[in-house]
């Protein structure tokens, strides 16, 4: 293809792209049953000679777009996940049309700058230790792997180890502690590193989801100490500087999974939650969750930058290693990928864009946008189950039956979308209704709409009055 028509493919896909943009608030959140059925226009056999490339753009947008959720809407509640930052996406398609290879500086020295530029902003703007390494990962699920393998390594290292070098057959043991409530992919991230999740030890959480600290077990320099920045459901957080002292004293690792809550830090009113979590020895992040980055942008970050390059090393005579004294980083060191995009742009014009203080207030919008959404449906006559400190709201009706007829109804509805949940009340694990405040494009207009969905969708399913 010639850059000419290079050039008009592109405007192309801007046009159908702006068009979405420009429709996406008056959408349905959800798409409905037509949308969906209009899915199988891409059933096709594999083409022979191929379509023609403005064909295929055409199709995309005219059954593809209608399909999509409308996350960026200002309605979307589900799954915390994080609306669209403009800047950020204009210089993703900058980026991708640059085409980088960011895993060594000698691949591209602009997206090896930007990375580092982004590392040492995330560690002032996260209070974090000097010299915390950062490595960019597709989500928070890769980067708890990363965090847990220079733990784990770390761990056996102390006791003569090397399980680089030897594996985990006939390994030292080591020990894994968590919350009770701890994330599903904190799981799968120990299992896929032979820590299986039948050898952890779990400690109780209170009414709130928060670990504990009188029930945590003795701790020793063996010993992976797993906290929460921000708990899946309420939005909680560990009581970390107790639990950090605990397990400094003894010697043990500690990491914090804050997929969406580590941004708690970054904010005035919020900063209190992460007392002591600058005392951990990783932590894990999404920065396409708060700071509304767009998807994959997640960050594994490490106080030992030896302990995580080493647990991810690779080697190959054909790879050309830069010296970090000279300012140049090969950010293959801290991540499991040998080629990736540079994720360090987008990261990066979403920071400079906002800068400390927008980065700030966007977390003050998501938080009240949860505590208004909270008092309205209080008013209403909804459970509000949880202490809402952070973005997230737990949400029931009267009975388990009423939550789940009405979650069913918000959802066919195409009004709002949340998701559903287990939580523990009434002394039993119940349906709840999960919404989480993580759009910046949510308005109080948004909200007020919310509610009231709520509203009819309780009134159509369980038949109680508006």
């Amino acid at each position: 293809m010639d850059p000419e028509a290079f050039s008009r493919l592109l405007d192309r896909a801007r046009d159908h792209a702006g068009d979405y943009l420009r429709t996406v608030r008056d959408r349905r959140v959800y798409p409905d049953a037509a949308a969906l059925a209009g899915l199988q226009a891409f059933d096709g056999p594999l083409p022979q000679k191929g379509l023609d490339p403005r064909e295929m753009l055409d199709l995309l947008h005219r059954h593809g777009a209608p399909a999509a959720v409308a996350t960026g809407g200002g309605r979307y509640f589900g799954f915390v996940n994080g609306g669209l930052h403009p800047p950020a996406l204009a210089a993703r398609w900058l980026a991708d049309a640059w085409d980088q290879n960011a895993a060594l500086y000698v691949m591209s020295p602009v997206a090896a700058k930007l990375e580092a530029v982004c590392e040492r902003w995330l560690v002032e703007l996260l209070d974090l230790p000097e010299g915390t390494a950062a490595g960019l990962v597709g989500g928070t699920s890769t980067s708890l792997v990363c965090g847990f393998a220079a733990a784990r390594n770390s761990l056996l290292e102390r006791q003569g180890w090397d399980v680089t070098a030897k594996g985990l057959f006939g390994a030292p043991e080591i020990t894994v502690v968590l919350g009770a409530e701890a994330h599903g992919a904190v799981y799968r991230a120990l299992a896929l590193l032979g820590l299986g999740r039948e050898r952890v030890v779990t400690v109780p959480c209170d009414d709130q989801g928060r670990m504990r600290v009188e029930k945590l077990p003795p701790l020793d320099d063996k010993t992976l100490l797993i906290l929460a920045a921000g708990n899946v459901n309420s939005g909680a957080f560990d009581p970390f500087t107790l639990l950090c002292e605990r397990a400094k004293a003894a010697g043990a690792w500690v990491h914090v999974d804050g997929a969406f809550g580590l941004w708690a830090a970054a904010a005035p009113s919020t900063r209190a939650l992460c007392d002591g979590m600058a005392f951990a020895d990783s932590w894990s992040v999404d920065a396409h969750k708060t700071l509304n980055v767009p998807y994959d942008s997640g960050i594994v970050l490490c106080r030992d930058r030896q302990a995580l390059a080493g647990a991810l090393q690779a080697s190959g005579a054909y790879l050309e290693w830069s010296d970090e004294r000279d300012s140049r980083r090969d950010s293959m060191l801290f991540t499991p990928d040998m080629s990736r995009r540079a994720r360090g742009i987008d990261l990066w014009a979403t920071l400079a864009t906002l800068g400390r203080d927008g980065v700030a207030d966007l977390i003050e919008q998501l938080c009240a946008g949860a505590r208004r959404i909270a008092g309205l449906l209080h008013d209403e006559g909804f459970q509000v189950l949880n202490d809402v400190v952070f973005n997230q709201v737990l949400v029931a009706c009267d009975s388990a039956e009423h939550t789940e007829a009405t979650l069913q109804a918000l959802q066919r509805s195409g009004e709002i979308w949340c998701g559903g949940s287990q939580w523990e009340w009434r002394g039993q694990r119940q349906p709840v209704i999960r919404i989480s405040v993580c759009g910046a494009e949510t308005t109080r207009d948004d909200l007020a709409r919310a509610v009231a969905a709520f509203v009819q969708a309780r009134q159509a399913a369980c038949g109680l009055p508006a």
